[in-house]
């Protein structure tokens, strides 16, 4: 059957619509609320099989430029791979992905996605290797009463507040996503919109969960060490666990990541120069 690939197509309101369906159909997953809010930019771009104008397969290639240890790395992560029951086993993964490797490698640092048990042999087809992960946690004893104040995200001048933030200040982690504020969108403007939190103290933002008397900490938008944010959140805290890699992790327990029905793939000489060092993808910015 003939088909066709479309990229970036965004604004085309008919292939959004039926991407948003498949996405849905796939991951429970709608990206209307996230396009129409403005934050669907040109970091994330669909690549699809199309058919009779419907979105049959897709890979997506997110823009996530990296910090890491001061410097800028050029990198790409791949994300919404789907294709629907209907067509599997008729090579549109295997299209997609040929495409985009012809746009993108060796014009990039490097290449990343997160894949699930089925497709664990697929990859490597295209020079992917399983990479580690690491993750820095701590017991804690706090005294103090939380200080911690959170931002409640109701609504486009609350999102608009957040984006400047994040697009003028730095986070302090060894490794964060820069130039791309609308994959943190993703999740603050849908399901994170009471996990934002101030800290007066180190005037640093938090982005965090509290789950009973564990602190889940994605990231520190601010100059606020990790251990006065972590302070800041009080004495129910008797665990942290770190979703970013410290710039300092004295102190700190380092255990290999294992998430349930995930590989880390890389390519590219960003992780061949680097893979030795044990740092984790901040878990806010998975495409």
């Amino acid at each position: 059957m003939k088909f066709c690939i479309e990229k970036n197509y965004r604004n085309n309101e008919n292939l959004r619509a039926s991407f948003n369906r498949l996405a849905e159909k796939t991951f429970g997953l709608n990206f209307e609320n996230w396009y129409q809010n403005g934050f669907w930019k040109d970091n994330y771009i669909p690549y699809s099989v199309v058919i009779d104008g419907e979105v049959v397969s897709n890979v997506s290639v997110n823009t996530c430029n990296m910090n890491y240890k001061g410097e800028i790395v050029n990198l790409i992560q791949l994300g919404t791979i789907m294709t629907d029951n209907g067509h599997r086993g008729k090579g549109y993964a295997r299209a997609l992905m040929e495409e985009i490797m012809r746009d993108y490698e060796g014009k990039v640092d490097g290449i990343y996605l997160f894949a699930n048990d089925s497709v664990l042999e697929f990859y490597p087809k295209f020079g992917f290797r399983e990479a580690k992960e690491y993750q820095y946690s701590k017991e804690v004893i706090i005294s103090d009463e939380c200080k911690a104040e959170m931002v409640p995200l109701k609504g486009k001048s609350d999102f608009d507040r957040i984006v400047e933030i994040l697009e003028k200040t730095g986070q302090n982690a060894q490794l964060y996503m820069v130039d791309n504020t609308g994959l943190y969108m993703f999740y603050l403007s849908q399901f994170m919109t009471e996990n934002l939190f101030f800290i007066a103290d180190c005037r640093s933002y938090a982005i965090a969960e509290i789950e009973d008397d564990t602190l889940i900490l994605h990231t520190i938008i601010g100059d606020g060490t990790v251990d006065e944010v972590i302070k800041a959140f009080g004495s129910q805290v008797k665990k942290v666990i770190l979703c970013f890699t410290p710039k300092d992790a004295i102190g700190f327990e380092k255990s290999e990541l294992h998430e349930e029905d995930t590989t880390f793939f890389v390519k590219g000489k960003f992780f061949e120069n680097s893979c030795h060092d044990e740092f984790m993808m901040q878990e806010i910015t998975h495409a």
